[in-house]
């Protein structure tokens, strides 16, 4: 499963895979607990395909830093907790994408990466491309 069915929903912990559409809005299902969830369109849901990370020079896209995090951690989760300390977490993005920008990504987003990379793995999700990435691998 590529990232542009893993979903974020605010207001809801944790991630969610998208399961089909409805009327109203769709079915997801936790990667965490494998509830499903009915979410209705007033949501504000992010699918993890579309974020991207601030560097000096350009946008990174989330998934282009998980992989990153799992080529250093060995596909394994992460040896710091999204629960450290500013300057711990800080100091472990810094060796994961060094050119990210101080002032645009806050402490609060550097948690949310590792927190959701460490659901994935948890979930077994290691593929961290997009349908978009995937296509162009195979032409």
């Amino acid at each position: 499963m590529s990232l542009d069915k893993v979903l974020s929903i605010s207001g809801k912990p944790g991630l969610y895979e998208l399961k089909a559409q409805t009327r109203g809005g769709f079915v997801a299902e936790s990667l965490d607990t494998g509830k499903k969830l009915s979410v209705s369109v007033r949501h504000n849901v992010s699918m993890l395909s579309e974020i991207a990370i601030y560097t000096y020079t350009e946008e990174v896209p989330l998934g282009e830093v998980f992989q990153k995090i799992a080529e250093k951690e060995d596909h394994k989760e992460s040896s710091v907790s999204h629960k450290e300390s500013k300057a711990k977490l800080e100091a472990y993005f810094q060796e994961i994408l060094p050119e990210f920008d101080e002032d645009r990504v806050y402490t609060s987003d550097i948690k949310k990466v590792i927190q959701w990379y460490n659901i994935l793995i948890k979930a077994g999700k290691t593929d961290f491309t997009t349908e978009k990435e995937e296509e162009t691998v195979s032409e």
